[in-house]
């Protein structure tokens, strides 16, 4: 027989349990730059000191050893974005660039795991390389930036031996909550030599190690006074609309859609929309039909014939096409990327509200709800 604690004495032991936790000593380790063939090195000695990680992962790797990157998610290691290929260079020269490189890792990452990650790490780190809006605009697409407050110096130079990397972390001033920046990449042996040495350090002084989580705060660098008047370019607030704000929905759950457009107002359930590629994608007739519109099927044609308003839209789903025919102008037609599921058509959110003749005004997420307004 359980019972459960209530009343003063509970609270107090609540209490007093979030104060042990608060007061706790957490170390995080984490690499980068992997996976490559010294990964599965680093796994079998975090295996044998029971201990969690967090692997900020390339891409283009990611691609080479997919096999090492099931190894680190099978063993409850936390995986995190590190871009595609770590070249400063295309990286840093805008952010539309360093956009599409985290959505090229995590397209990767998510075919080898099956999920999605909102951890990111910038390779060389924020300082001197973000500037507001790529910490801004990230944050509105749903990601997570972690920066470290303790560096192994492992990759300050070729060849850095493991004691010196040991000593760098050993002598470091330590805090409570310590983020350790090391590499698992191609030439980082001595990382993998000191690794043992490092976790000895951290237990001996009653550390507990954690790997990130979306959950936790993130050490991040302060913009530097270079990048304060960056003249990179500014992605339009159209782009913003389109790729960042209903990006932050893919690490949400349960959270519905509603669409709003002619006045009218309707409300779609998870299962009931999607979001592929940055674009909300809806289904024809459930969505139409609770917008008010009649939607019937021209079996002869394989097509869907919406009437809405002043607007008649044929969607021919053999040829891909779409048809619009609006009072006092003249028709247009033009390509639409469609799919059947359970007997649906599904297509582009956005290009089915424009065919009627609804703009779309404004793209907003929280975690509450996910809202386009149309005209």
């Amino acid at each position: 027989m359980s019972i459960l604690a209530s009343g003063p004495s509970a609270a107090v032991s609540a209490a007093a349990t979030l104060k042990s936790q608060e007061n706790s000593k957490v170390v995080y380790l984490t690499f980068d730059d992997g996976p490559s063939k010294l990964t599965d090195e680093v796994l079998a000695i975090l295996r044998r000191a029971d201990v969690p990680a967090t692997f900020f992962l390339l891409g283009e790797q990611a691609k080479r050893y997919p096999e090492v990157v099931n190894r680190i998610n099978e063993a409850g290691h936390a995986i995190g974005n590190h871009t595609y290929n770590h070249k400063y260079d295309a990286l840093y020269s805008s952010f539309g660039e360093f956009w599409s490189q985290i959505k090229e890792t995590e397209e990767v990452l998510r075919k080898i795991t099956g999920s999605r990650t909102p951890l990111v790490r910038a390779p060389g780190g924020t300082y001197g390389h973000f500037d507001k809006n790529y910490f801004n605009l990230l944050e509105q697409g749903g990601y997570k930036v972690f920066d470290w407050n303790l560096d192994s110096g492992d990759s300050k130079r070729k060849g850095v031996p493991a004691s010196e990397i040991l000593e760098n972390i050993t002598s470091a001033k330590q805090g409570q909550s310590m983020n350790v920046l090391m590499h698992d990449g191609a030439g980082h042996e001595q990382t993998v030599k000191a690794l043992p040495k490092i976790i000895e350090f951290y237990k001996s002084r009653g550390y507990e190690f954690r790997a990130l989580t979306p959950d936790d705060s993130p050490v991040q660098f302060a913009v530097a006074p270079s990048m304060k008047n960056s003249k990179r370019p500014v992605p339009s607030s159209a782009w913003i609309q389109t790729h960042v704000v209903p990006n932050a929905a893919l690490f949400m759950s349960g959270s519905p859609l509603f669409v709003e457009a002619g006045n009218v107002e309707t409300r779609l359930e998870t299962g009931e929309y999607e979001l592929r590629d940055s674009q909300y994608r809806v289904p024809l007739r459930t969505l139409m039909e609770r917008l008010g519109a009649e939607v019937r099927w021209n079996d002869k044609e394989q097509a869907a014939v919406v009437s809405w308003r002043d607007a008649i839209i044929t969607i021919h789903t053999v040829e891909g096409t779409m048809r619009i025919e609006a009072k006092g102008s003249a028709a247009v037609e033009s390509t639409v990327t469609l799919d059947r599921k359970n007997g649906l058509i599904w297509l582009p959110l956005r290009s089915l509200l424009e065919a009627a003749g609804h703009d779309v005004l404004s793209v907003t997420v929280n975690q509450d709800e996910r809202r386009v307004r149309a005209l």
